[in-house]
């Protein structure tokens, strides 16, 4: 940095953060593994700060139909079923349903990292919803739901994009949407909320696209 830029006026940094509770729209591919780590941040912040969380679903299959080559490698179409089931959870039960569900599709044995149970039903049971809802992910009555929840997440954010999508509403109305963030394993609380911090500073910058390690 040159002396002229470095002996400038102080910069005002960010305002500080608005009281009263925040709302997140969370968008997420259910047998994402990276979405449930994202997920698991956001309950971290949660259980410490005054956020509301809003499940709701979006799907690699639709991101990645009509492409030469699923980058998923899903060639038989695997990850539409848990996406229509969770759709069909959310329509019938609601958020805090799908937040269940979404919680028992992923088991963490011995408290270790989770796990994809894969049996849907098992999931469903163990979330306290009827079995026979995991039926809906073998057949087409919840694709047009999906289709439109996944959309109105793609038209929240641009560029090339996956899962999860946020959007982050403040007490005051504002809001900013983005990707990910994108973690590998779930931090601790502080540094979940350090991360929390940095996300909605870096993500109320106009103008900003992308952070990548």
């Amino acid at each position: 940095m040159s002396d002229a830029l470095s002996n400038g006026p102080p910069h005002a940094g960010p305002s500080p953060p608005a009281t009263g509770r925040w709302t997140v729209d969370l968008w997420f591919d259910p047998a994402c593994p990276l979405s449930r780590v994202t997920a698991d941040w956001l309950v971290t912040v949660a259980a410490r700060r005054p956020v509301d969380i809003r499940w709701r679903v979006m799907s690699l299959s639709v991101l990645n139909e009509g492409r030469d080559v699923d980058p998923e490698g899903d060639e038989h179409g695997y990850l539409w079923i848990p996406a229509r089931v969770c759709v069909a959870v959310r329509n019938a039960y609601g958020h805090k349903a799908l937040s269940e569900l979404y919680d028992a599709l992923w088991t963490a044995p011995g408290g270790g990292r989770r796990e994809w149970v894969g049996d849907l039903a098992e999931g469903l049971e163990a979330a306290g919803l009827p079995k026979s809802l995991a039926a809906a992910g073998h057949t087409t009555d919840h694709d047009t739901a999906l289709r439109a929840s996944h959309g109105e997440a793609m038209s929240l954010v641009a560029g090339e994009v996956g899962t999860p999508v946020l959007a982050v509403t403040r007490p005051d109305g504002r809001r900013h949407a983005f990707f990910g963030p994108v973690l590998t394993r779930v931090p601790g609380e502080d540094d979940a909320l350090r991360l929390w911090e940095g996300t909605l500073l870096v993500a109320s910058v106009p103008g900003f696209r992308e952070i990548k390690t």
